[in-house]
Order: structure tokens, then sequence, then C-alpha cells
């Protein structure tokens, strides 16, 4: 729920529905139908105002904000439709980010590099982030969302800023990790013709959701 008064907005409606570990699911909808804000809340980025988010059976809306982050930063990967990396470190620096910020060990440069290496992009890893091309820049930004090994991946439009032979490169990368892995890749598209054959397609209309043609039965099991 969003605003005060004659101005509140439920941007989600009785949504309810579970995702199994390893699926890959697509979350599909118009624009302003509430699937970006049903993403933040799954990422803990957002609160909802009732109702609660089971992830691998822990009721997040329970926690606080400390637990919270460190919830999201050990359970959860992210990745965006802008790449968002920072320009002034290399790729290697990049992708080793998230695991910094967990408290980094001495494994953490070789699965940097382990990451680096699958999303073909070992040859790359020390140069600069503003001096790869967009495509090899949201591989890079998969590597880092899979950096803490989360059980979780979160990806807002990933494709949406790349040309149609980019996009088909990153989405059968992300289908290839999330097999190898059995990691969980929960998707915003406005596109689904782009992923192909998935798990899961939920649709969000008017902050419901459906399964198909059929209401949706937010339990997240990874």
């Amino acid at each position: 729920m969003y605003g005060q008064g004659d101005n509140k907005v439920k941007a989600l409606d009785n949504v309810s529905f579970s995702i199994k570990q390893g699926e890959f699911v697509l979350i599909v909808g118009s624009s302003g139908s509430g699937k970006s804000t049903l993403l933040n809340m799954i990422g803990l980025l957002d609160s909802p105002t009732s109702g609660k988010i089971f992830i691998d059976g822990i009721d997040t809306t329970t926690l606080n904000d400390n637990k919270i982050s460190s919830f999201r930063n050990n359970k959860l990967g992210f990745i965006f439709q802008f790449s968002n990396l920072l320009s002034d470190l290399s790729v290697l620096e990049n992708v080793l980010l998230p695991r910094q910020i967990a408290g980094t060990d001495n494994t953490a440069e070789k699965d940097a590099r382990d990451l680096l290496k699958t999303v073909g992009l070992e040859n790359q890893m020390h140069k600069r982030a503003n001096k790869i091309s967009g495509g090899q820049a949201q591989r890079v930004a998969i590597a880092r969302g899979l950096i803490n090994k989360p059980s979780i991946v979160l990806a807002d439009e990933p494709t949406g800023n790349l040309d149609s032979v980019t996009s088909e490169t990153i989405v059968q990368l992300m289908k290839s990790m999330a097999k190898k892995l059995n990691q969980t890749f929960i998707i915003v598209t406005h596109d689904k013709e782009h992923f192909g054959d998935v798990d899961k397609v939920i649709t969000i209309k008017d902050g419901k959701a459906f399964e198909g043609d059929q209401p949706s039965e937010m339990e997240i099991i990874a």
C-alpha cells in the first residue's frame, strides 16, 4: 500500500504463490501492474503492509533492519536492467564487492575468477568496468549476483537495455547458471518471449497474481 488517505494505492492485492528451489520463474505484466514492487518485496527492499513473505522457511517480515541486511546479502543475489558496475574498479573487483561486504574469505578471489570464467570473461577480469561492452557488463553483473552463492537470484529487466542478439546470450547464460548451480531465478520482464520455456510464469495484473489463466496459489522455497 502506497500513499495516504484518498491517495492510497494498493500495489499488490492478496498475492500468494510458491516457488521451489532451482525453478526459473518469470514475473510479467504491463507497466505499473506491480511486478517490480513484488520483486522488491521478495528482495526485502520493500515491506508489505500486510501478509508475510517466507524464504527458506523464514518469515522475513519479522526481521529487523540488521537481520534484513544480513539475510539479503547471504541469501539473495541481484541483477538489474543496468549493470550498475563501479566504473573505476576492475571487472574482478566489481564481482568481489558483495563478498567483501559479507566479510571476505580466502576463497573469494578464486570463486570470482571461476564465475568470470563461467560467463566467458576470464580474459577481461582486469579491465576497468567502463572499458567493456554492455553485454559483457551484464555478464559481470550476473557473476556479481552469484558470488555469495545466494539461494535466490532476482533480476529486474536484465535484458531490457540490450540488443536482441546479446539478450539471447544473456538469457541462455542465466538458464545454464540456474541449471548448473540449482539456484532459483526470479525474473521481472516485459517480454517473456525472449526467455522461451521456463518453469513458471506469474502474471501480475492490477496488483493480482495469476499463473497461466488461474489465480496463483508468497512462499519461496529455496
